[in-house]
């Protein structure tokens, strides 16, 4: 077999091992499935604790402390209703904590009565942004009842901004204060805490979630934090009561899955933080706790202001995230193929701002890679047709020196110097195209632009599987017609079909196989990703004609 054939099998072959490695436990949610339900893949090798020698029993008494989950309140506070264009949510005064934060512009499946995503998926006493602080001993608010200045905030309408104050009584004329600031349109908020009446010396908050029920593992879904010193770290914890804990500079710290979050932004990020994320129980639930010294500068009125941080809960929307600051928009990670994909995100958002629809967005940014790839795919169809025209002068050599390979040899690299002709250049471009390809894949199974996102006729997502459903028509283990994949398949095989072969009977055969493999590879996979692979064919066979018939 020769060695641009050869080559061609080693590279279809790589696709698929290299897919399997980066992507083999990916099981894709048929389309209308809650793809917000997700756990991660390729996970992190464990993170090694953060702790000296001698601080480990204080720290293991510390852990001890935090792990400890809340009582029940002993006076049931009201709920306070927070509503924007952008989500509804319920505060609760027992704790000052989220009951419920409930995205209105982001459902749950692709059903028109389908709910809003709900980032909170844990209940009372466990509720996220509950506080603990140490005035000489260590008082657990997370439950304690605080009194609140108003029971429901509408900025619905004209309103842009408005601001709800919890009270709680410490006793010994010591009183705590904690405000959140809510925006009209936006997802990001503040929340600050001020203590009077008393002193402290540290402050500790607490975030609570668990992994959505129907999960699957394509993606990471879970507790992570950034910092300048360590970057974005994915915490995995697989049995109740392990642990993971950091001490430094903190950007954020955050639960989320590969579409929605929701972090805390402390507005110092200088350290010591001391952070502690536990596992406690079998369901995945974690408990995040977020350790800081108290500032001892007072406020204007005297009192102890403490714990001012940013709050962000809602899509990983890339641009959003940048406006945040602090990093947050390392959240969205793409893993090894990052430095490809997050440019592919910026250029199909670009696109998508002037046209308004994904799948033409796609269409654009294939063509834009067409482009940018055109040069060399252009002499490599013409190093091909080249080669095609040398197979009767090949075919007399290997009769001249069949015997003698390295003498062939010699005679075969002086009639590609001759011609200037390169055999391995056919498969250059596909080489150069693997790492887009599966950088593009990344993009179209994670970002939250394309969850959801129709484009044409029967494609209402472009992150699902394409699949026409035709009423009374079941199709075992795919339920509708991969229509987009069967083109797919169909114009890879007269893409091959026009480019010039140089094959035997025996290796035409097998690469006639490849359209098959590859229509089969690809029929679970996202229909934007499938849309690209097309677009790029049909690209492809316009080039290889302009080649075929222009060029001698």
């Amino acid at each position: 077999m020769e060695t641009r054939t050869l080559l061609a099998v080693v590279l279809s072959i790589a696709v698929l091992a290299g897919f399997q490695y980066f992507f083999g436990n990916q099981i894709t949610p048929p389309p209308g499935a809650n793809v917000t339900n997700a756990t991660r893949v390729n996970p992190e090798k464990e993170i090694p604790l953060v702790k000296k020698e001698a601080e480990n029993a204080a720290q293991k008494k510390t852990l001890a402390k935090l792990a400890a989950l809340p009582e029940t309140a002993a006076k049931k506070g009201k709920d306070i209703t927070i509503e924007t264009p952008y989500y509804k949510a319920v505060l609760s005064e027992n704790g000052a904590t989220f009951k419920h934060f409930i995205l209105k512009k982001y459902r749950q499946t692709m059903d028109e009565d389908s709910p809003g995503v709900e980032l909170v998926n844990v209940s009372p006493p466990i509720l996220p942004l509950g506080v603990q602080v140490t005035s000489g001993r260590i008082l657990d608010l997370r439950t304690r009842f605080f009194q609140a200045d108003k029971h429901r905030v509408d900025l619905t309408g004209p309103r842009t901004r408005d601001v709800v104050i919890f009270t709680t009584d410490l006793g010994e004329g010591a009183r705590l204060k904690k405000t959140f600031t809510f925006h009209k349109e936006l997802y990001r908020m503040e929340m600050a805490m001020e203590l009077s009446g008393a002193a402290a010396n540290d402050y500790t908050l607490f975030l609570y979630n668990r992994p959505y029920k129907e999960s699957t593992t394509y993606v990471f879904s879970g507790p992570s934090y950034h910092s300048a010193k360590e970057g974005l770290k994915e915490v995995t914890l697989k049995e109740p009561g392990e642990h993971h804990e950091y001490i430094g500079n903190m950007d954020w710290l955050a639960y989320g899955d590969n579409y929605f979050m929701m972090a805390v932004i402390p507005e110092i990020t200088q350290g010591p933080w001391k952070l502690i994320i536990t596992r406690l129980d079998k369901q995945g639930t974690t408990q995040s706790s977020l350790n800081h010294a108290i500032n001892q500068g007072a406020l204007a009125n005297g009192s102890l202001g403490f714990c001012k941080m940013n709050l962000y809960f809602g899509p990983k929307e890339i641009n959003r995230l940048k406006e945040v600051g602090h990093n947050l928009e390392k959240a969205i990670n793409f893993g090894w193929f990052d430095p490809i994909a997050k440019p592919l995100l910026y250029v199909l958002n670009f696109f998508y701002k002037y046209i308004h629809n994904y799948g033409w967005a796609i269409i654009l940014l294939t063509v834009a890679i067409k482009i940018a790839f055109w040069p060399l795919a252009h002499k490599s169809a013409q190093s091909m047709k080249t080669m095609q025209k040398l197979q009767p002068k090949l075919k007399k050599l290997k009769e001249k020196y069949g015997d003698d390979k390295e003498r062939m040899n010699k005679e075969l690299m002086q009639l590609y110097k001759t011609y200037k002709v390169n055999p391995m250049s056919g498969c250059l471009p596909m080489v150069l195209q693997i790492p887009v390809f599966f950088a593009l894949y990344k993009v179209l199974l994670q970002a939250i632009e394309l969850r959801h996102a129709p484009f044409l006729l029967w494609i209402n997502d472009l992150s699902a599987p394409d699949r026409l459903m035709i009423p009374g028509v079941d199709i075992p283990m795919l339920g509708g017609i991969p229509v987009l994949t069967l083109l797919m398949g169909a114009s890879m095989y007269f893409q091959q079909k026009m480019s010039p072969s140089s094959l035997d009977p025996t290796q035409a055969k097998m690469m006639q196989l490849l359209p098959v493999v590859f229509t089969f590879m690809f029929i679970n996979f996202p229909s934007g990703l499938v849309l690209y692979w097309l677009v790029n064919n049909i690209l492809s066979i316009v080039q290889q004609y302009y080649v075929n018939k222009f060029t001698d």
